[in-house]
Order: C-alpha cells, then structure tokens, then sequence
C-alpha cells in the first residue's frame, strides 16, 4: 500500500467495502428515483390532458366536419364519396390541393367556412345577449336587423378562434415531442432497479455481521419507493390506453398501435393552419385598404340606376369557392385519381 499512490491507496480502500458496486448503484437509484419519477408523472399528465383537450374541443371538431364534408363533396358521385370518416393524417394534405391561381387551397377554403359559422355563432350569441339587456330594460332594438357592417367584425373575430386553436391544444403540442418507448423503458428500468435494490438489501447486505447506518437508509427507501413506482406501472398502462382509445375515437376504427403519431401530426396540421389563418387575414387586410382607398372616388360617382356596391366586408373576405371551383370539378372528373383525399 505504501508504494501506491493516494488515488490508488484510496480506490483501493473503496474497493475493500463489501459490496461496493451494488452500494453505489444503489446509492445512484436513491439519488435518482424522485426526479426521474416526478419528470415522468409530468409526462403522463401532459399525455392525458392532451386527450381531453382533443376529445374535447369544440372548434377541432368542427374543422373535421368541414373537412369531411368537402372531401365528400369533391368525392360525390365517385366510390370515395359519402365517408363517415377519414385518417387524420389527410389534414396535412389540404394545403396540397390549390385552386387555377396557385395560392388558394382546400384548407383556405375550409378555414374560410369555418369563420362565416363562427361568425353566425357570435352574431347569434351577441344578439341574444342584446335581446336579454332590451328585455330588462324596455328597449324596443329590432333583433332581426342585419347586421350589415358588423359582418366583417364577426369574421375578424371567428378567424380569431381558429387561429387561436393551436393555443387550445397546447398541450397536445406537448405530448407530440414525447416518445412512448421511452417512457414506458424509464418507467421499467426505475421498477427494475427497485427490485434489484431490494435483493440486494434482502440477500447481500443482509450477509454482513452487524447492521449498518446505510442497511437502515435503503430498508426505508425501498418502503417509501415501492408505491410510487407500483403506481407509475399502472399509470402507464392506463395511459397507453388512453390514447389508443383517443386514436379510435378520431379514425373510426381501431388499426395498428402508432404510439403517440395522432399528436404528432395534430401539432404539424396546427402549424399549417396557423400559416393559412395569417395569409386569411392579410388578404382580409389588403382588400379593406385598397376598398378603403376606392372608397372616395366611388362615393363621388352616382351609382347608375341604383346599383348597389358591394360591401367593405364582401370585398375583404372573397368566397375561395370560385378559385377552387375548377379543382373540384377536375378531381369528380377522376374518380381514381391517387391525389384524391383520404376521406375513405
């Protein structure tokens, strides 16, 4: 001992404990086991909250009726038409099927539908909440009035709803970065070093002469650590089963396990709707400045016979129907077309 080192004097010293490698593997899984827990519950209550955020959401609903609904209108007449259903990984096509001038596409035009109906909810749920006021207070405000000008506004305000789903499903935003097999590997390794521990503590280092201060640490962390991860063992399946069930709520069947794809692609549909929603809004922008800039030598001239002008909020949101009418129309025109949508 005298001709080593002090490096070498004190591995050597380390290496005469009884049991030095399983105390320090040991000592590693105490250290380790409460973070490694707690980052894998924080986890699994991203995954679940990320379930009822897409079981839940209303607007999300809506934009696969819509999009239902147009892939059958496309598809009528042909085997593809009348689906009760489709795989959502279509919703990442809709912005490949563009109208003659190359820039409006499917998902425009079902963006475009999905704001005049939640402008008509909003128009609705402002009068009724006029309605009551004019009650309370004797008003005598004709409810049925157009509301006119204000179109425009409740447009403004639905695409403001749609673009402000991706903030609706944050968390399923979240759950697209996590990895299934990881998590279930993390959750097996910490059950499987537990029972190692445990053996240990029942088998090796009970083999020693006198009870040790660290024997007394480990007999209590194995008590303490046993529940916590019995209960991430079963969370863990109830999760998995969670989002299967999520996955055939949205196809309509049950196929093959994808792990956690479905948030995967639902964040990739969130970013491309986010894009479509801001070039909704600048056309919107582009066509009320130059409507506004037209504006006054429209006014100077009478209109001829009493013709009426189209609104400012007619000439900021155009129908995209028009552009994508001749796409539509091609697409019934073949049947068997491998562009088709996946409505089926």
């Amino acid at each position: 001992m005298s001709q080593l080192g002090q490096a070498e004097q004190f591995l050597k010293t380390i290496i005469d404990i009884p049991y030095i490698f399983q105390r320090l593997e040991t000592l590693l899984l105490m250290a380790s086991l409460t973070e490694e827990a707690t980052s894998v519950e924080q986890s699994f209550k991203t995954l679940e909250v990320a379930c009822d955020e897409l079981r839940h959401s209303r607007l999300f609903k809506k934009l696969l009726e819509a999009v239902l609904k147009t892939g059958n209108r496309m598809n009528d007449g042909t085997f593809r038409g009348g689906a009760q259903a489709f795989k959502l990984d279509t919703l990442l096509k809709l912005a490949d099927v563009k109208g003659l001038d190359g820039k409006t596409t499917l998902l425009h035009f079902v963006v475009q539908e999905i704001i005049r109906s939640e402008g008509v909810r909003a128009a609705r749920a402002a009068k009724e909440q006029n309605s009551s006021v004019s009650s309370v207070s004797g008003g005598t405000d004709d409810l049925s009035e157009d509301v006119g000008d204000d179109t425009e506004h409740y447009k403004q305000l639905g695409l403001e709803m749609v673009s402000g789903l991706s903030d609706d499903l944050q968390n399923v935003r979240k759950a697209a970065i996590l990895d299934a097999d990881a998590l279930t590997i993390a959750v097996a390794s910490l059950g499987h070093r537990l029972v190692k521990a445990n053996e240990f503590l029942n088998t090796g280092i009970k083999s020693l002469e006198e009870e040790s201060g660290f024997q007394r640490k480990l007999a209590q962390f194995v008590e303490n650590s046993q529940a916590q991860v019995t209960r991430l063992l079963e969370e863990e399946k109830k999760l998995r089963l969670m989002v299967r069930s999520t996955v055939d709520y949205f196809h309509g069947s049950k196929g093959k396990d994808e792990g956690l794809r479905l948030f995967v692609v639902v964040r990739d549909f969130l970013v491309i709707l986010e894009k479509v929603c801001k070039e909704v809004k600048d056309a919107a922008a582009l066509a009320a400045k130059a409507a506004a800039a037209n504006k006054k030598p429209a006014a100077a001239a009478a209109p001829a016979k009493g013709g009426k002008q189209p609104s400012q909020s007619q000439q900021s949101f155009r129908d995209p129907r028009q552009a994508l009418k001749p796409a539509i129309q091609g697409r019934r025109a073949k049947p068997d077309s491998s562009s088709s949508s996946d409505s089926d």
